[in-house]
């Protein structure tokens, strides 16, 4: 049996209350040492709760405003609900309350995170090897919750000299089968082994894994390298973060993204992503519980130019009726060539289905309205659905002074009036940065 891959776990005993200034290597090393105990030896992993790191960095604050302390640290907010709040930290670490506690702390004050916690691991790691001339792994943690997942449990927020992510990419299972995407987490498996015998609220802050050297890496200088990047490794990268936005948090998010572009990229545009947009545009509220919103996807490059050529050709022959020179009417005609950039174009309708018929033009063309403003609500939906799917947009008025046109041209029933048309496509280049809008300037209370 002693050939079984096995680890052996438990707390440290013996660390004293942290003050401002402490040397953790040297308190760590002191209690590991004492009489009775295994001591360290090379291979060793330690688990070290940040809490102590922040006193002994002097990370607490007077803060009679636990929110205030939160607004200093937190970079994002992801999502909130009521008072709790879970934000993007300084550090890039996704949790409640930014990590300030307010827990074991004197009253009046709370604890921030190490200011950079890497750092700190490497610290205890060079002290430890000075003090004592082993070589540690040094593992920093603090308690997160989890997406979907009820219950606490503790993570690595830094780390020196262990290889916090496990590759196995490339590699096979016991089957045969090739891995594409498994990436162990090791430094948050071994703070979770660590916080089973740690506690909460136990006096016990460090913890020591034997058994494990192979996460270890060879002995040297601390400062990043392959295998040893640190904890800030197990941070994803905002690119490749699936669910980097709560529900509202995501909509305000989308609402914000959503800018007219007038420069796109050649990139295909997925028509998924568009009928997702469509699915969201559908949602709009709209008078007498009906649907008045249909959308013409023009997919096909021949659609897109034939519309356009048709558009362009009647809107010439517009201005030249308006006695606009033939310099103006090219200008002009340049000034409508974003929809001829875009790798893509939805060209959305009003129908009228349902609407109620009135004795007297007043109400009929109040009745209009209410559709109009549905028509308006559906396309806003669709603008922010594709800002959500990462997709630039346009929306130019042009159609609607050519309807015939674009009916004819795209086969429309006579009954579909469009509203316009929707360029679609990846941005070429970033937006400029969005005017500042008060809203109390748009606000009338009564």
């Amino acid at each position: 049996m002693s050939d079984l891959p096995a680890y052996r776990v438990w707390a440290l005993p013996g660390i004293p209350e942290v003050r401002t200034g402490d040397d953790i290597a040297k308190l760590i090393a002191s209690a590991a040492t004492a009489e009775g105990l295994p001591g360290l030896a090379d291979g060793d992993v330690l688990m070290v709760t940040s809490k102590i790191l922040s006193k002994a960095e002097g990370r607490v604050v007077r803060a009679d405003d636990r929110e205030a302390a939160i607004d200093a640290e937190a970079v994002r907010v992801v999502a909130r609900r009521g008072p709790l709040r879970i934000v993007e930290n300084r550090l890039g670490l996704v949790m409640a309350a930014a990590g300030v506690d307010a827990s074991n702390t004197p009253a009046g004050t709370v604890l921030l995170l190490p200011e950079d916690p890497d750092a700190s691991a490497r610290r205890i790691r060079t002290g430890l090897r000075d003090t004592l001339g082993v070589n540690v792994g040094v593992v920093v943690t603090d308690t997160f919750g989890r997406p979907w997942r009820s219950g606490l449990t503790d993570v690595a927020i830094g780390a020196a000299g262990v290889r916090v992510l496990d590759d196995l990419r490339g590699g096979t299972d016991a089957h045969g089968n090739p891995l594409n995407a498994t990436v162990v987490a090791t430094a948050d498996e071994l703070a979770a082994a660590g916080d089973l015998v740690k506690g909460k609220a136990s006096g016990l802050p460090v913890a020591v894994v034997r058994g494990l050297s192979h996460v270890v890496v060879s002995e040297g200088d601390d400062a990043p390298r392959d295998g040893d990047a640190g904890a800030r490794a197990l941070v994803r990268d905002a690119a490749d973060d699936m669910f980097r936005l709560g529900t509202s948090e995501a909509v305000r998010e989308a609402v914000t993204l959503r800018r007219t572009v007038r420069e796109f990229t050649d990139d295909p545009v997925d028509g998924g992503a568009v009928r997702r947009a469509v699915a969201a545009a559908v949602t709009a509220p709209a008078p007498h519980h009906t649907t008045p919103w249909r959308f013409v996807l023009l997919e096909s490059a021949e659609s897109r130019v034939r519309l356009l050529d048709a558009m362009r050709d009647a809107w010439i022959a517009d201005l030249r009726g308006d006695g606009f020179s033939e310099e103006n009417i090219a200008r002009r005609v340049r000034r409508g060539d974003v929809l001829r950039k875009a790798p893509y174009l939805v060209v959305p309708c009003l129908v009228m289905d349902g609407s109620h018929t009135y004795p007297d033009a007043r109400r009929n063309a109040s009745e209009r309205e209410m559709f109009v403003v549905a028509a308006g609500a559906g396309v806003q939906n669709f603008l922010v659905a594709l800002a959500g799917e990462r997709l630039g947009s346009a929306w130019v008025s042009s159609t609607m002074f050519c309807r015939d046109v674009v009916r004819e041209v795209l086969g429309l029933p006579a009954d579909w009036d469009p509203m316009g048309a929707v360029a679609v496509g990846r941005a070429a280049v970033s937006p400029s940065e969005r005017p500042v809008r008060d809203a109390a300037a748009f606000v009338t209370v009564r």
